[in-house]
């Protein structure tokens, strides 16, 4: 009985252990299975990547290749450019080359006809002097006692000859001179316009690139046609890069060009009916802000019972400018100036300043009459029924009418002080560069001056001199002296501080 109870269990044992060896070798083929199937799967992962690796590679690839492409144009372009003006200036060289031997030429001949005539001229003095001497002789008098008499002789005759032409010259005079005088102011509008026109009609529109002016352009210029007739501006789309000119007298109009401009590039769509539809929402945009501009600035002022024409006249100045200086800004200036003066005075401030305010009104008219804006704007004024005073002062601000009442002679030297101030009115930068350069120049020109700043606008003259050159006293006089001679050889604006600086420097080096 134990015998076989022993023999059972070891063939239990025996059992089990077989069972649980079964169960570790399929488990083992099963763990094989998912580490292949892990292996399989990893391997597509990898093949993914690595083809949406080389995706990626290709187009930052291809990218880089259209922008060196883009570069390359460019650099193209340029290097045409540049050729082409190396040899424009290779021809001008050869030009000036082939001038300067023709100018030798005609020197060296100069030199030989020089020689010639001085020679002459030798001779003809010797032949002058010898008749001389034989008058003398035969006459008994003295060359400078025959030249007496013959200027006391003719003394009287010239001076009764002189006095007829005279008396012709005066009356011809009086009737050309208003003549003349018109053709040399004529004359003078014509030299001095052109930049100034150029500045007060041209606004530029800056754009991201190129390619947008294709847009703008549209299938056979329909888009650029479009615009121009919805604005009354012309546009110019040329070679200047990222830029295109809005051309127009009416800063208005050009104002509602560059924001429906602007409204359609940033939008994207331009064709000829969004091009309307935006220029008329523009428009109304453009006369609400004037209408608010004008509001503003009689609330700003303290001028109250407008009518609303007149104040949508006021704010249509913020797009006006008079040599340079905003109309609006210019008005307001005029406004605080006058009701100051006439406070000082004693006088009505409020009127004062209702006047400075609208003294340009003329200016801004939504009509073109052909007459002096100061005669218009006392029109306007009187149509809605301003003040007999303010008209008055409005009309006669450039005599254009006789002053009768005490502001308007106030409207018209405060309207002077506000254009005149320094700063007020933009020169033509060129004509500021070169003032800037005349006043180094011209203390450069002085005995000492080793250096010259012009800084402030040209409005102080910084002048270093050499200690060793210049004693103190001598750069006191010396400062005087430039001060006197900018007074008396240069036009300016306001006035110019001039500072001379004497100054001793001790340099060494550790080595």
């Amino acid at each position: 009985m134990t015998i076989e109870i022993i023999i059972g269990i070891v063939a239990l044992i025996a059992g089990s252990s077989i069972s649980i060896l079964i169960y570790q070798a399929a488990q083992k083929r099963k763990s094989m299975n998912i580490i292949r199937e892990a292996e399989t799967e990893a391997e597509v992962i990898k093949k993914d990547k690595i083809l949406q690796a080389k995706e990626k590679f290709l187009q930052l690839k291809s990218e880089h290749e259209r922008a060196i492409n883009e570069k390359n144009q460019k650099i193209l372009v340029a290097e045409s450019k540049i050729k082409q003006r190396e040899t424009l200036l290779s021809t001008k060289f050869e030009e000036i080359q082939r001038k300067n031997k023709e100018l030798e030429v005609i020197r060296e001949n100069m030199d030989t006809q020089l020689i010639l005539i001085e020679k002459r001229k030798e001779d003809l003095d010797k032949f002058h002097k010898q008749q001389v001497e034989q008058l003398e002789t035969i006459s008994g008098l003295s060359a400078e006692e025959a030249k007496q008499q013959l200027i006391d002789s003719l003394k009287d005759e010239a001076k009764t000859v002189a006095m007829s032409y005279i008396n012709e010259i005066m009356d011809e005079a009086k009737m050309t001179a208003t003549r003349d005088a018109k053709k040399i102011v004529i004359e003078t509008i014509q030299r001095v316009a052109t930049e100034t026109a150029i500045e007060n009609s041209v606004t530029v529109f800056n754009i991201d690139n190129d390619e947008i002016k294709g847009r703008i352009i549209g299938r056979e210029g329909r888009n650029i046609r479009a615009l121009e007739a919805a604005t009354g501006v012309e546009i110019v789309v040329d070679d200047t890069p990222e830029a295109i000119i809005l051309s127009g007298f009416d800063p208005v109009r050009r104002e509602i060009a560059r924001l429906a401009l602007h409204q359609l590039v940033t939008d994207g769509r331009i064709h000829p009916a969004r091009i309307e539809e935006v220029v008329q929402k523009t428009e109304k945009q453009i006369e609400e802000e004037i209408i608010e501009a004008g509001k503003r600035t009689t609330i700003d002022l303290g001028i109250h019972g407008l009518h609303p024409d007149i104040v949508r006249l006021v704010g249509k100045m913020k797009y006006r400018s008079s040599y340079g200086q905003n109309l609006l800004q210019h008005s307001r200036e005029v406004a605080n100036l006058c009701a100051i003066m006439a406070s000082e005075l004693g006088l009505n401030a409020k009127l004062a300043k209702r006047a400075g305010l609208l003294h340009d009104i003329g200016k801004v008219p939504d009509d073109e009459p052909e007459m002096p804006h100061a005669m218009l704007g006392m029109k306007i004024a009187e149509k809605y029924k301003e003040k007999p005073e303010v008209c008055n002062a409005i009309g006669s601000h450039h005599d254009e009418v006789e002053m009768t009442t005490l502001i308007a002679p106030i409207v018209q030297v405060c309207d002077a002080i506000s254009g005149a101030r320094p700063g007020a009115r933009r020169e033509v930068v060129e004509s500021y560069i070169k003032r800037l350069k005349e006043l180094e120049s011209l203390a450069l020109s002085y005995p000492g001056v080793n250096k010259t700043y012009a800084i402030q606008a040209g409005r102080e003259l910084r002048v270093i001199v050499g200690s060793e050159k210049v004693t103190d006293k001598e750069a006191e006089s010396l400062s005087n002296d430039i001060a006197k001679k900018i007074q008396d050889e240069m036009t300016y604006p306001g006035q110019v501080k001039i500072t001379v600086i004497r100054e001793t420097r001790a340099v060494s080096y550790a080595k």
